[in-house]
């Protein structure tokens, strides 16, 4: 059982979080991605479905690639390499997004691919920085630092909202820029305030993500070259795919995970855009959306850490799926003129105040039940892993479990492209996500923690 690390460790662990969680909430979340549905695309139907293929295409090559990148890093035995990489690249894609412009169609297919770079990248930031926890903290205190670590990011995505929201409303504090301009002399008339969030979010990323570099201790190296370890980690991750039949219970796990966890990408993901064509929200409604989303996931997850090393991973996640799913139960009953699966609403007039309809509102309540449940749900999923994992093979099934996550991550946004696409109707995406977290809880609930 590993020794407590100094708390400088354990700190700038936790703040890789803090780094890359503006990325999550701000681009593929509340701002940008409704900004490139939208306005970019110009057709929130066939902006949403192009960004559910786009996201789908990246989720597919990170779960190609995460099992064997986890078995090189645990052959090569260091991790930070592989994360100073991917954090370069994903800084490099976010610095795209500067061009998504809507009045500049040519430039859409570099948009798409820092979209995808950027996805790929982060995902594979968290594959390495998970797999070094184990290594911080003895095993009843993972869920606590895994916590800690969830709501440092949603802190710091909550302070990357606000900040993009004063940015690109100054008239909220009383601040009257020039006509036709943001603060800092952003054009408002070529969305300038939405495009600098790609670069913003980069540079946001490359500053606090260094004390971890700096702080956190790597897995000692082995000594074996990156294409030695290659090679035997080609031949590991098919030996431990091959061997997971006689794991029954940790196979149930990582299905149920890529269940239940795609269902929870797939709320987030399209939660905003859904808002944004149903109620023609802008910047300032998603921004102060996703703030108050925030701030309830914070207190939630912190919450969820204790609950975790008391109760184990399982019933938390069961308790955080059941909290989703009924978000996501209240938002499929929403449209335009109608909530609660019928019952009769007037529509939002045209130029009314934001929040101001029944519709708005009840959305926000749904939302809010996605903010208690969507942290512990990702949070001591973390901990299952590392609870599960055999002893020298920790990173391998981190990257097996990103695998399990992403190995049919593709297929929900892809099935709501295709069904968005099919019917027209961008409601039917939080139908995809009820069947996702349905059978995730299912096979969940066969699943024996270490504990029990």
């Amino acid at each position: 059982m590993p020794k407590m690390a100094p708390w400088r460790a354990r700190f700038s662990w936790a703040l890789f979080d803090w780094a890359n969680q503006p990325y999550f909430t701000v681009i593929t979340t509340f701002i940008f991605a409704p900004y490139f549905t939208s306005v970019v695309v110009g057709d929130p139907v066939q902006g949403q479905a192009l960004w559910g293929y786009t996201t789908a295409f990246a989720a597919t090559i990170v779960a190609l690639g995460a099992p064997l990148l986890g078995a090189i890093a645990d052959i090569g035995g260091r991790r930070k390499p592989w994360l100073l990489l991917f954090q370069i690249v994903l800084a490099g894609g976010c610095m795209l997004l500067w061009l998504a412009r809507p009045d500049t169609p040519q430039t859409l297919p570099l948009v798409l691919l820092g979209l995808v770079l950027a996805n790929i990248a982060a995902e594979y930031s968290i594959l390495f920085n998970n797999s070094l926890l184990p290594g911080l903290v003895p095993q009843n205190r993972m869920g606590r630092l895994s916590g800690f670590g969830w709501g440092m990011g949603y802190i710091g995505g909550l302070i990357a909202l606000f900040a993009i929201l004063i940015v690109s409303r100054p008239e909220l504090l009383g601040i009257t820029p020039p006509e036709g301009e943001a603060l800092f002399g952003l054009d408002r008339t070529t969305h300038e305030a939405e495009r600098i969030i790609g670069p913003v979010a980069a540079l946001w990323l490359l500053l606090f993500v260094t004390p971890m570099f700096l702080f956190t201790p790597d897995r000692p190296g082995t000594g074996k070259s990156t294409l030695q370890a290659a090679r035997e980690g080609f031949r590991q991750v098919v030996h431990t795919v091959r061997q997971l039949r006689q794991h029954g219970n940790t196979l149930r796990f990582l299905i149920a995970y890529m269940l239940y966890y795609d269902g929870l990408n797939a709320v987030i993901g399209f939660g905003g855009i859904y808002a944004a064509g149903v109620f023609g929200w802008g910047t300032t409604e998603l921004g102060i959306f996703g703030i108050a989303l925030n701030v309830v996931a914070i207190p939630s997850v912190m919450a969820a850490g204790w609950l975790d090393d008391r109760l184990g991973s399982k019933r938390t996640v069961q308790l955080a799926i059941i909290l989703v799913g009924l978000g996501t139960l209240g938002i499929a009953s929403i449209t335009a003129d109608s909530v609660l699966f019928g019952l009769a609403i007037t529509p939002k007039a045209a130029g009314a105040a934001a929040f101001s309809s029944a519709g708005e509102q009840v959305f926000f309540v749904c939302a809010v039940l996605l903010g208690l449940g969507m942290g512990p749900m990702q949070s001591a999923s973390r901990t299952m892993v590392a609870r599960l994992a055999p002893a020298g093979m920790v990173t391998e099934f981190y990257g097996i479990f990103s695998l399990s996550g992403r190995a049919t991550s593709f297929l929900a946004p892809a099935m709501i492209g295709l069904a968005t696409t099919l019917f027209q109707v961008q409601r039917i995406a939080t139908l995809v996500v009820l069947v996702f977290l349905t059978l995730g809880f299912w096979l969940l609930w066969q699943v024996r923690e270490p504990r029990e």
